[in-house]
């Protein structure tokens, strides 16, 4: 802060009564002290008119927030082709649960491209969850409440409430049942996160049956990812915290038991192709459609996790898909999952 200080803009730094940052667990006070420091780098590069930022920490018993904030007049100055250190920022936030939340004002979308911090680092995801019964609902509030880094936003009854819900709200998570009145779980997956929405929500099915043909149609709709209701505590929190970092989980049992027996809709020839994939690129699809985060998949493979995304992005761009869960689905349609995993 001090040499920041030195060369820049003044910094005010705000900090929480009560216990001291030095009672944090060590991996939370190191992401803290990274993200406020690219915040600060990213003052520096990008907003040559700032004269003053600022820096505020607060905290609850299960959570920390972390905002920065400058008086620069927009327009920012930008890089071509260059990134403000949001992907890292996010990468250490989201280990921890949380997200990393550009600022609306400085011309960012929900991604952060183009990226200009004031960046605020809070560590609670925020969940919806849209259920027809009323016990459901309220086993997966009291399952996800008591996960630090995790709350449940809104509840709704019915598909119409979600859409509606999700849109007023932007949660970080929606967590939706396929069957549902009003509008059932693939429709309101095609609402929130179709081909046609500007800025698409993370929404993951749950489901009762694994042999739910609907569930194929959430996969098209844009879901991020989908369970079993019955999958267990352990499996909704992870699916929770993957969708919230932008990551997919896919259930094992679902992806065998539906997938393999469903007869898909026909896709474009160049899609379907296989030999558009290098080895490497079909076994990290392989990995994918087993339900491997990018994290379990650079670890299996001995790369890094960036890798790890530079494939992925490949993979989709050269088979004309949107997501992960696409992916999963196209492996399994065009059987290669015969592979080594």
């Amino acid at each position: 802060m001090e040499r920041f200080a030195r060369h820049g803009p003044a910094v005010d730094l705000r900090l929480p009564a009560g216990p001291p940052a030095s009672g944090w667990p060590p991996e939370v006070v190191s992401t803290v002290y990274r993200v406020v420091q690219e915040a600060l780098t990213n003052v520096a590069r990008h907003a040559p008119g700032a004269r003053s930022v600022t820096v505020t920490v607060t905290h609850d018993p299960r959570h920390v927030r972390v905002e920065v904030t400058d008086d620069a007049p927009a327009p920012r100055r930008t890089r071509p082709g260059g990134g403000y250190g949001l992907v890292g920022m996010g990468e250490r936030v989201a280990a921890l649960g949380g997200k990393v939340a550009p600022a609306a004002r400085c011309g960012l979308d929900g991604r952060g491209q183009p990226a200009h911090p004031r960046a605020g680092a809070a560590v609670t995801l925020r969940v919806l969850l849209a259920d027809d019964q009323a016990m459901v609902r309220s086993g997966f509030r009291l399952i996800l409440e008591s996960q630090p880094g995790i709350t449940v936003a809104a509840e709704a009854a019915d598909g119409t409430q979600a859409v509606a819900l999700a849109q007023k709200l932007r949660p970080d998570v929606c967590l939706v049942d396929i069957r549902m009145p009003g509008l059932d779980g693939i429709q309101v997956t095609r609402a929130l996160a179709g081909p046609g929405v500007a800025d698409p929500l993370r929404v993951v099915i749950v489901t009762t049956f694994d042999t739910d043909e609907y569930v194929y149609g959430a996969l098209r709709a844009g879901a991020a990812g989908f369970l079993l209701k019955d999958a267990g505590p352990a499996l909704l929190i992870e699916a929770v915290r993957a969708a919230g970092a932008g990551d997919a989980l896919i259930s094992p049992s679902i992806t065998v038991r539906l997938l393999q027996r469903l007869d898909p809709p026909p896709r474009p020839p160049a899609a379907r192709s296989r030999s558009q994939l290098s080895d490497r690129e079909l076994q990290i699809a392989r990995s994918v459609a087993r339900g491997r985060t990018n994290a379990e998949i650079a670890a299996e493979l001995f790369i890094s996790l960036s890798t790890v995304k530079t494939h992925i992005t490949r993979i989709q761009d050269k088979l004309g898909i949107r997501n992960r869960v696409e992916l999963a689905a196209w492996s399994w349609e065009n059987r290669i999952m015969g592979g080594s995993p």
